[in-house]
C-alpha cells in the first residue's frame, strides 16, 4: 500500500515566530503517526538551524519526519522564492501527493505552488489568520500589490484553503473569491502537557512572585497581541486587587519597551514580570503555576497558547478577536471586547471566585481533550487531502 507523501512548506522552522512553525511541525508529526511520509521544507534560520532543531526536538514523534532546509535565503531568494521552488521540485521528483503551505505573503509560497501545479500536485494553503481584515490592514499597499501580481492566483488555484475557525473563513471571503475552504482547528499533544514538572517550579525560578496569584500573558510581544490593553487592564485590576501579579512571557516583537514604560508610569514594576521567551517545559510550568491566562489580542487564527492553557485546566480571559467561541460555549473562561475595563472585570471575577475558576478550568480541559488534539486534527486533514486525491490510501 502506497504511503501518502506530504510536504509542508514553512518560511522558517523557528518557534520564536509563533504559530505557523509550531503548528506545521506538530501537524506534520501527527500525520506521520498516522502512517504518512512527511517532509518539512523551510529556509535555514540565521543561527544555522539550531532553533529549528529545538522545535523538532520538542515535537512528539518528530523523529519520523524528513526535514529539508534551504541554505542562505538571500535577499533575492526572499523576493523570488526560486530556491524553495527548486527544492520542492527535487523532492517531488521522488513522488509527492500533497503540498501544504503555511503562511501567506512570502514569495516562496506562490513560487513553490506554481511548481506543484505544473507537476500535477494539489496544494493546500493555510494562511494562519493572514487574510483577516486586521492583518490585511498592516502594510496594506504591499499586500494589495502581492494579491494583484501573484497571490490571488496562488489562492484561487489551491485545492482548498485551510482555515482555523469559521470566523476566519467568513472574514476572508472577499479575498478568496470562491476558493473552497475547510475549517480545521489547531491542537495539542496531550503527552506534552502530561509531563509537566510539579506545581511551584515557575515560582522557584522567579521568587519575587512568592505565593501571589498571577495573570499570565503568553505570546509574542507584538502590537497585534494587545499589550496596550493588557497594561491598562492590569492598572485597573491592581487598584482593586493589589496583591495580584502579572507575568508577561514571549519574545519581543517591538512592544516590550512601550509596555514596560506604561507599567513603570503607574509604578507597578514590582507586580509585573517580563520574563522573555518560554519554550517546552518552561512554558508549561508558567501555565501550571498561573491563576488565569489572558490574551487581549486584536486578531488570532487559532491560538496554541490558549489551547494549552485550557488543556492544563487554567481559566482564560480572551478577546472576541481571538475567535475562540468555544470558551464561552463550554464555560471555560470569559470573552471580552478590546476594552480594558471589561478585561479587568473578567480577571477580577475569576481571581475572586475559586469555585468558579475551578469549574472553568475543568470545562476547558474537557473541551481540548474532546475536540483539539493533534491526532484528531491530523485525521481530519487527511480526510480533506483524500477529498482532492481520489483513490489514494493512507
Amino acid at each position: 500500500m502506497k504511503r501518502l507523501r506530504v510536504v509542508h512548506l514553512i518560511v522558517d522552522l523557528d518557534p520564536a515566530l509563533g504559530g505557523p512553525p509550531v503548528v506545521a511541525a506538530r501537524l506534520a508529526a501527527a500525520q506521520s503517526q498516522l502512517g504518512c511520509d512527511v517532509t518539512l521544507l523551510s529556509y535555514r534560520t540565521h543561527d544555522g538551524g539550531s532553533r529549528a532543531d529545538n522545535l523538532i526536538r520538542e515535537t512528539p514523534s518528530a523523529d519520523r519526519l524528513h526535514v529539508h532546509q534551504i541554505n542562505d535565503p538571500s535577499r533575492i531568494e526572499r523576493l523570488t522564492g526560486r530556491r524553495a521552488a527548486s527544492a520542492f521540485l527535487k523532492i517531488s521528483n521522488e513522488g509527492v501527493d500533497i503540498l501544504h503551505t503555511h503562511g501567506m505573503w512570502e514569495p516562496m509560497m506562490p513560487a513553490t505552488a506554481a511548481v506543484a501545479r505544473k507537476h500535477g500536485v494539489p496544494y493546500i494553503v493555510t494562511p494562519h489568520g493572514m487574510l483577516d481584515p486586521y492583518t490585511l490592514s498592516v502594510k496594506r499597499q504591499k499586500k494589495r500589490i502581492a494579491l494583484a501580481t501573484t497571490h490571488r492566483s496562488f489562492l484561487r488555484k489551491a485545492a482548498f484553503v485551510h482555515m482555523l475557525n469559521q470566523d476566519e473563513a467568513t472574514l476572508a471571503e472577499p479575498v478568496l473569491h470562491g476558493t473552497p475552504t475547510r475549517v480545521i482547528p489547531n491542537g495539542i499533544f496531550l503527552e506534552e502537557i502530561e509531563r509537566v514538572p510539579p506545581p511551584g517550579s515557575f515560582r522557584t525560578k522567579y521568587p519575587r512572585l512568592g505565593e501571589a496569584p498571577y495573570v499570565l500573558f503568553l505570546s509574542r510581544l507584538a502590537h497585534k497581541k494587545g499589550l496596550d490593553y493588557l497594561a491598562e487592564s492590569f492598572v485597573i485590576l491592581h487598584g482593586r486587587m493589589p496583591d495580584v501579579h502579572l507575568v508577561v512571557a514571549g519574545p519581543d516583537d517591538g512592544e516590550r519597551e512601550g509596555f514596560e514604560a506604561a507599567i513603570a508610569g503607574h509604578g507597578l514594576q514590582q507586580n509585573v514580570h517580563v520574563v522573555g521567551p518560554q519554550y517546552g517545559d518552561d512554558k508549561l510550568v508558567a501555565i501550571r503555576d498561573a491563576s488565569v491566562f489572558c490574551l487581549p489580542s486584536r486578531q488570532e487564527g487559532f491560538s496554541i497558547a490558549i489551547t494549552e492553557a485550557l488543556a492544563m485546566g487554567l481559566p482564560v480571559v480572551i478577546s472576541r478577536a481571538c475567535h475562540y467561541p468555544e470558551v464561552t460555549e463550554v464555560g471555560a473562561g470569559i470573552e471580552t471586547d478590546l476594552d480594558p475595563t471589561q478585561i479587568a472585570d473578567a480577571l477580577r471575577r475569576i481571581l475572586s471566585d475559586r469555585a468558579e475558576s475551578t469549574r472553568m478550568g475543568q470545562a476547558g480541559a474537557r473541551l481540548v481533550r474532546e475536540r483539539f488534539t493533534w491526532p484528531m486534527v491530523a485525521r481530519r486533514t487527511l480526510e480533506c487531502y483524500h477529498s482532492v486525491l481520489p483513490g489514494k490510501t493512507i
